[in-house]
């Protein structure tokens, strides 16, 4: 991870992890991941000089040919131009479909409806689904803090720059594709 989205990990009252979500309780350092880094090579992207993992990130920092592979890949990636935000549904900030309170992230949506919610059985209509392209804002799901638990521990754009346009399968296969040509 990055700095900037460990830290958002760390942010909350509670730190969790920043693929499932969990709940991260103390721990002891893992030794043997770090031995594995320590001793572990591959090549830089930009140059392809051999370094042991341990090593890269200070490489990539200060290599030139990295910073021009980085910079062709954000061009790839950003040659549309950006479209008129007004006309894009929030897909930042949810009501609560219980209560109605608004303004929640993601996470705390999630955090919200297990406190105060977590033995409501109303059906309900999931406002984050509901904001997405392929989503259905008339889909009642028949249990809402099992739909939350399963399918929102994570958010999307965490790990991918989302394109709302494509479907989730589309989104699937892009991710996909690019890491195996990161290999």
């Amino acid at each position: 991870f990055c700095t900037p989205c460990l830290q958002e990990c760390l942010k909350p009252k509670k730190p969790v992890c920043g693929v499932c979500r969990s709940t991260l309780s103390p721990g002891s350092r893992a030794l043997d991941l770090e031995k594995q880094i320590e001793t572990t090579e591959a090549a830089c992207n930009g140059c392809n000089k051999k370094m042991y993992l341990s090593k890269m990130r200070s490489h990539a920092a200060s290599c030139s040919k990295y910073q021009n592979y980085i910079m062709e890949g954000v061009k790839a990636v950003t040659k549309e131009p950006l479209h008129n935000t007004r006309n894009f549904p929030n897909r930042f900030t949810f009501p609560c479909p219980y209560c109605s309170e608004k303004n929640f992230d993601q996470e705390g949506l999630v955090e919200h409806c297990k406190t105060l919610h977590s033995m409501d059985a109303k059906q309900v209509v999931c406002p984050i689904c509901a904001s997405m392209p392929w989503g259905d804002p008339n889909y009642r799901s028949a249990n809402f803090m099992e739909h939350l638990q399963r399918r929102h521990r994570f958010s999307y754009d965490t790990f991918v720059v989302c394109d709302y346009d494509a479907d989730e399968d589309d989104m699937m296969a892009q991710v996909l594709m690019r890491s195996l040509r990161d290999k």
